[in-house]
């Protein structure tokens, strides 16, 4: 139950990069960078949580997305979760959060 979160900024684009487990132990923290980053960037239009290294992910963690969707519009910011592992678009998907937040996964749209 860890998680390391990363981030990078530039220009009107802000990634965070996920690493571990997004869980009840460790989602305040994602929720608190990803907020800092809309405070401290306001010129960011879009947000890019990368999930390639996310091993698990519960409900506090899904709630803790919905959390940093509410903050990105907000400050009329777009939300894309990128690099999704298929056990993750699979809960996405069942939950219909993917369908709520109106997120892309930026590879994935330049594939099609």
């Amino acid at each position: 139950m860890n998680l390391t979160v990363s981030v990078d900024a530039e220009h009107h684009a802000a990634t965070v990069r996920i690493s571990g487990d997004l869980d009840a132990a460790t989602t305040d923290g994602f929720v608190d960078t990803a907020g800092r980053v809309l405070d401290e960037h306001p010129e960011v239009r879009a947000l890019h949580i990368d999930c390639a290294e996310l091993g698990f992910c519960d409900s506090v963690g899904l709630s803790g997305l919905l959390l940093v969707d509410r903050r990105a519009a907000a400050a009329n910011v777009d939300l894309h979760i990128d690099n999704r592992p298929a056990y993750f678009e699979r809960i996405l998907g069942l939950t219909g959060i993917l369908d709520h937040l109106g997120t892309r996964d930026a590879e994935r749209d330049e594939m099609s």
